[in-house]
């Protein structure tokens, strides 16, 4: 355990903290410094992200073929699962890939937290030697304290996250034309695709009205990032 929190510390919360200390040092607003710190490293976990958009634009455009699959071999289970498994290694589309963006959020989310509670305390065993060490750092951003939850920053993350979750389902719902009666799983996971378009942003909300609000500022950036994303992968054409 020692071992994964000293990764943890040296690799994720230090940098993380010395990053904002130094963008507040220069411009002297603890705001500007998330919004640039959230920007990077979303910008770092591009190729991951754009990899689970991509699987999700497969896994619509997959549905017809997934959908005759389920009908042909409706009485051969096995033979379902590997027709499934050999479309998915043809289109190359990995299930996985958005839980797996999803586990390495986490952390960064934590280490955010970690930075942030308490008023954004400050121990001088991690910052670096050539980062200035703060005397105090003001932690308000356009009148809101970061440090603190904040119930705007926190609705207007769910909104953007209700954005986010419509614009990912349009492309399963452009296969509802199919007039073919639907199998119980097909009519359980389209309802459940559209019910996560507002089961999120309610999480969203809930969760974030009780964390500070630079959690906010990050999930609301990190958010509207992923949607211009989403949108362009999602209009690409073959």
């Amino acid at each position: 355990m020692n071992i994964f929190l000293t990764i943890y510390y040296t690799l994720l919360y230090q940098p993380m903290l010395n990053f904002l200390i130094l963008v507040y040092m220069y411009t002297n607003n603890f705001g500007i410094a998330v919004i640039i710190l959230t920007v990077l490293v979303r910008l770092a976990m591009n190729p991951l992200n754009k990899k689970a958009l991509e699987s999700q634009k497969v896994m619509s455009e997959i549905q017809p073929k997934l959908k005759e699959i389920q009908t042909k071999y409706k009485s051969e289970p096995e033979k379902q699962a590997q027709e499934m498994l050999a479309l998915y290694k043809e289109k190359k589309f990995n299930p996985f890939s958005s839980i797996f963006l999803l586990l390495i959020q986490i952390p960064i989310i934590i280490a955010l937290f970690q930075i942030f509670k308490g008023g954004i305390l400050v121990d001088p065993q991690y910052i670096y030697s050539f980062v200035s060490f703060p005397e105090a750092i003001n932690p308000y951003f356009l009148g809101i304290d970061l440090s603190s939850p904040n119930l705007i920053l926190a609705v207007i993350a769910a909104i953007a996250q209700f954005f986010q979750a419509k614009t990912g389902f349009i492309k399963n719902k452009k296969t509802d034309d199919d007039k073919a009666p639907k199998d119980q799983a097909t009519q359980i996971t389209e309802m459940m695709q559209k019910q996560m378009i507002f089961i999120l942003p309610i999480v969203t909300l809930f969760v974030l009205s009780y964390l500070p609000s630079a959690l906010g500022l990050y999930w609301i950036i990190t958010t509207l990032m992923t949607i211009y994303q989403q949108k362009r992968i999602f209009n690409e054409k073959k």
